[in-house]
């Protein structure tokens, strides 16, 4: 499972509207960025309590790119 498909089935199984998620992968040399987009409802529930949630994606992603030698990571979250 690669990062963006990783960031993807997290988030989905997070949110109320699993279909109005987006997630776009941009890859640089030294930088993998992942923008995933959410409905304007479900900002809450993927960024938790102080950022609680989002850090523990961020983690889990984190330490997948670490295991498999990829770039570092960067997870962006928007709303529509």
């Amino acid at each position: 499972m690669n990062l963006k498909e990783l960031t993807e089935f997290l988030i989905k199984n997070l949110v109320s509207k699993p279909d109005m998620v987006s997630v776009k992968e941009l890859d640089d040399e030294d930088l993998v960025t992942i923008i995933v987009m959410v409905a304007k409802e479900d900002m809450g529930k993927v960024i938790g309590r102080q950022g609680k949630i989002i850090k523990a994606i961020r983690t889990l992603v984190s330490a997948n790119a670490y295991m498999n030698n990829l770039p570092k990571v960067k997870i962006e979250i928007n709303d529509f």
